[in-house]
C-alpha cells in the first residue's frame, strides 16, 4: 500500500521550517536551520496590500458587475392656494372624496413651523388614536384645514402649512384639543404659521333632515 507523502512535502513548506530531524534520525541538522527574523509591517502598508489585493489576483467586484441602475425619487409636489395655504400629498386616498359640507373623521398633527410639537390625535408612546369629527365648513372649522380636506380622499394623508389669516382666527374653530393644558398650547401659537399633517380616515355625507308637511 502507497505511503502517505508528510504534509510539508504536499505544501512545500520552506526548508528552515521543516522538521530539524532528518529522515535517518539524525539531530545535527538543526544547528544548520537558520534562525528565523521576523519584522513588523507597518498597518498602513498592510491596508493599502489588503485593498489591492483582489486587482493583483484579477478579481474586483465592481469590475466583475455592472452598477445597478439608480432611480430618482418622485418629487413630492407642493400646492399653493389663493388663501396662503401649501401643502403636499404624502399619500393618495382611494376612497370616497371629501366635498364641502360633508362632515369628516380624521386624525391630526399640529406642530409649530419650526417643527416644535403641538398636539396629536395620536399617542407618541402607545400609538392609541382618538379620531375628530370636523364639518367641512368654515364656520365650525379653520379655513386652512378645510381647504386642505376639501378633495381628499378616504384614506389619504396631506401635510400643510396654514398661515394664522385662516387658522385659529377665534377660539371656537376646530379642531381643538379637549384636555385644557393641549388646548391651551395651541391656542398659544395661533397667531403664527401651523404644520398640520391630517390623515383622512372616513367621508359622511352631510344629509339634511326632510320635514315632513
Amino acid at each position: 500500500m502507497m505511503e502517505a507523502a508528510p504534509l510539508h512535502a504536499v505544501v512545500g513548506f520552506p526548508r528552515t521550517f521543516r522538521s530539524s530531524r532528518s529522515r535517518n534520525g539524525s539531530r545535527n541538522n538543526a544547528a544548520r536551520v537558520s534562525c528565523v527574523s521576523t519584522r513588523k509591517i507597518p498597518k498602513r502598508l498592510f491596508v493599502q496590500f489588503i485593498g489591492l489585493s483582489p486587482l493583483l489576483f484579477g478579481y474586483h467586484p465592481a469590475l466583475a458587475a455592472s452598477l445597478p441602475e439608480m432611480k430618482e425619487p418622485e418629487a413630492i409636489r407642493t400646492v399653493k392656494l389663493d388663501s396662503g395655504v401649501k401643502f403636499q400629498d404624502i399619500i393618495e386616498g382611494e376612497g370616497v372624496e371629501a366635498h364641502e359640507g360633508d362632515i369628516v373623521e380624521v386624525n391630526y398633527v399640529c406642530r409649530r413651523s419650526n417643527g416644535y410639537f403641538v398636539y396629536s390625535t395620536v399617542d407618541q408612546f402607545n400609538g392609541e388614536s382618538r379620531p375628530v369629527i370636523l364639518p367641512l365648513d368654515e364656520n365650525q372649522t379653520i379655513k386652512g384645514l378645510k381647504e386642505v380636506l376639501v378633495g381628499m380622499k378616504a384614506g389619504g394623508k396631506r401635510r400643510a402649512l396654514i398661515p394664522p389669516s385662516v387658522g385659529y382666527v377665534n377660539e371656537n374653530l376646530k379642531p381643538v384639543p379637549d384636555e385644557f393644558g393641549p388646548r391651551r398650547s395651541l391656542m398659544s401659537h395661533a397667531s403664527e404659521p401651523l404644520v398640520f399633517e391630517v390623515q383622512l380616515l372616513k367621508v359622511l355625507r352631510f344629509q339634511p333632515l326632510l320635514t315632513i308637511n
